[in-house]
């Protein structure tokens, strides 16, 4: 104890990190407040009493979770950081599959900014259309036969000006992402959606007193899902060794290789980003049916992707593994892996270098990406377990999987940032061995 006050002592000590660290918390303020700033022409206060009455089984309370309110509220910042996120992911699947995208990823620092271009137009795009969607959304809404929005100011200018307000919130809270992770501490993106699940949890404790559930009973079957929660994340963080061969070289008088070095591939190469990834594409039938609020096929189609619906279960647990993948193979690629190993003289004992080693490298990642996906799966899709064991929708979404999990991930890439900055200004980590163990090995 007395180690780890000295190490938070020595944070503030370094000056850049200071700064860093006020820097970042200045700029999640500020997306706090942006989450409480209710869009012009919208009722306060019937707003207020219609997110008391809100479903929050449904993709939209899920939604409201990430955003940390927002949406409930019908803030500037309601769409949060999820139109940038559908827009990297396109831009990432077209880059697997079509040519010209391919070309740019390899055209170093001058293809990443037209990648980097490209996405922000498509986040323009993506939170256009879901802001229309969320205007009309808002129009159809009414609180005991009394609309959200008054009759004399719904029209073309509402639906113009909700859209702009919305596109504009996006495109700054991506700003502030940017800012974070250039000259703040830790990946802003994915701040952002910590401190917005992080905000929930006052709300979660509320309600759960409020519909009278037995916080006990409640706790006791959170600790026993986190337990499960902690082995398998205990499990996915393990990783397989893959010894190279260097074989010695003599130039002049010096000799090279000669050594043995190990590849390590993790069972959970992606982390947490498949599950962010898939529950982004996830929100998108919710944003189609926001445009047909009165058609009741659509409403009816809308049980089938309820936050405990086992339609949205099975398509999320695909969705997910689907990414692990994916990102696995962007994170990983064993062609390069192989040719750079070719090229310093290494090779795996045993397996002939070039082709076969890419094909012997890709089949074990193949091999151990499998019940990481799988993992990560059913991590993703407990709360909705959990809510049939009596626990609140609210209650479980917070500690559940994927909130659980991206807070963890998050917090623990940041808190490796940290140490980081102390362990070059040779100042003790939070760890004796100067790694976060469990996640970093």
């Amino acid at each position: 104890m007395v180690k780890l006050a000295e190490s938070f002592r020595n944070v503030f000590k370094i000056q850049e990190l200071r700064t860093r660290i006020f820097f970042t918390a200045a700029l999640l303020i500020i997306v706090r407040i942006g989450a409480h700033v209710t869009l012009p022409g919208v009722d306060a206060v019937l707003l207020a009493e219609a997110a008391k009455n809100q479903a929050s089984n449904t993709l939209f309370g899920l939604f409201d979770l990430f955003v940390g309110g927002a949406f409930s509220n019908a803030a500037i910042f309601a769409l949060g950081i999820m139109p940038y996120i559908s827009s990297s992911i396109i831009l990432q699947l077209l880059g697997a599959v079509v040519p010209y995208f391919q070309k740019l990823s390899k055209e170093g620092e001058d293809g990443r900014r037209k990648l980097t271009q490209l996405t922000r137009y498509g986040t323009v795009l993506i939170a256009a259309l879901q802001g229309w969607g969320v205007s009309v959304r808002l129009a159809s809404l009414t609180i005991q036969g009394l609309p959200i929005v008054p009759p004399e100011v719904q029209g073309l200018g509402f639906t113009l000006s909700t859209v702009m307000f919305l596109i504009a919130g996006t495109i700054f809270m991506m700003w502030l992402g940017e800012q974070i992770t250039e000259r703040g501490l830790g990946n802003g993106i994915s701040l952002i959606i910590f401190i917005g699940i992080i905000a929930r949890f006052p709300q979660s404790i509320f309600d759960h007193f409020r519909l009278g559930q037995n916080l006990i009973v409640s706790l006791i079957i959170i600790a026993f899902m986190v337990a499960i929660i902690a082995g398998i994340v205990l499990v996915t963080q393990g990783t397989r060794r893959i010894p190279v061969q260097y074989a010695k070289r003599v130039v002049g008088r010096k000799v090279y290789g000669g050594v043995t070095q190990y590849i390590p591939m993790r069972v959970n190469t992606a982390g947490v980003m498949p599950i962010i990834f898939a529950q982004s594409i996830m929100f998108i039938p919710s944003t189609i049916l926001t445009f047909f609020p009165e058609s009741e096929f659509m409403q009816t189609m809308s049980g089938y992707f309820e936050f405990t619906s086992l339609t949205y279960s099975f398509f999320y647990g695909i969705m997910i593994v689907f990414f692990t993948y994916f990102y696995t193979a962007i994170a990983f690629n064993p062609k390069d892996v192989s040719e750079n190993m070719q090229k310093q003289g290494g090779f795996i004992p045993g397996i002939r270098p070039g082709k076969n080693t890419a094909d012997f490298i890709d089949n074990i990642l193949t091999k151990i990406t499998l019940p990481g996906s799988i993992f990560l799966a059913v991590i993703a899709i407990m709360p909705a377990f959990m809510v049939r064991f009596g626990v609140t929708i609210s209650f479980a979404q917070f500690f559940g999987g994927t909130s659980l999990l991206i807070m963890v991930g998050v917090a623990l890439d940041t808190l490796q940032q940290v140490e980081s900055h102390l362990l070059m200004r040779h100042y003790d980590g939070f760890m004796k061995s100067g790694k976060l163990r469990g996640r970093y090995r």
